[in-house]
């Protein structure tokens, strides 16, 4: 690789990493549907056919904030678990959780992004799977331990999940190999739940309703780690 090239894949790295940037910022004032690529070029003080060099759509531009988005929500996640002990299962669920919750908090356009209104108009492609699924990977670490070391135990609780439910796992199956079928059901349930009050806080749907949030928040989740079987 000769000096030429690399200087000019450090740039196009910084040109790039700066329209990201723009774009993200873009966020927070006009949504992502009003994101612009030839705002973002006019804020660059670029042509906007420069712009398009870098990030040929809207749509690209929209995919990378995306993987963005979901790898710093997964790292997030990871990193608030990784610091509770191995055996210590309802610590790292709820370490988990907060992390997500606290990650939601600092970044509320991104987190809008990820989880508010879709994009009319946009699909988001199979590129973005692996970084969307940091997150689940987590939780199905936490629960695969606690199988293994016997130490989940969930409670009889509302009746059986249907069969077309229990088809419909497949996918979450191979996500959470050695995970048995009804808790891999209720880890949805308590995922969803998670991120359903993450949404409610964040877009407002709690103010003048619950003002500790954070323990509110806490015991939910200990709640949900109870259906899990998490002590």
């Amino acid at each position: 690789m000769t000096a030429s090239r690399t200087a000019r894949e450090r740039v196009r790295a910084e040109l790039s990493r700066e329209i990201v940037d723009i774009a993200r910022r873009q966020l927070a004032t006009e949504g992502a549907g009003g994101l612009s690529l030839r705002a973002v070029a006019r804020e660059m003080g670029m042509v906007s056919s420069a712009v398009y060099r870098y990030f040929p759509s809207r749509d690209d531009l929209l995919t990378t904030l995306i993987i963005d988005g979901y790898n710093a929500l997964g790292e997030a996640v990871e990193r608030a678990e990784a610091a509770r002990p191995r055996d210590d299962f309802l610590g790292r669920w709820l370490a988990a959780c907060h992390g997500a919750r606290d990650w939601a908090l600092a970044h509320p356009h991104e987190y809008a992004l990820l989880y508010g209104s879709p994009v009319p108009g946009y699909e988001a492609p199979q590129d973005t799977v692996p970084a969307r699924l940091r997150d689940v990977t987590v939780l199905s670490a936490v629960l695969r331990d606690a199988v293994e070391a016997g130490a989940a135990d969930p409670p009889p609780l509302g009746p059986p999940p249907p069969a077309t439910l229990v088809a419909d796992g497949e996918n979450m199956r191979a996500i959470m190999a050695g995970v048995p079928d009804e808790l891999i059901l209720r880890a949805l349930t308590s995922w969803t739940a998670m991120y359903g009050w993450i949404s409610l806080e964040l877009f407002g749907q709690l103010n003048n309703a619950i003002e500790d949030r954070r323990t509110a928040f806490d015991h939910s989740m200990r709640t949900m780690a109870a259906v899990m079987g998490l002590h």
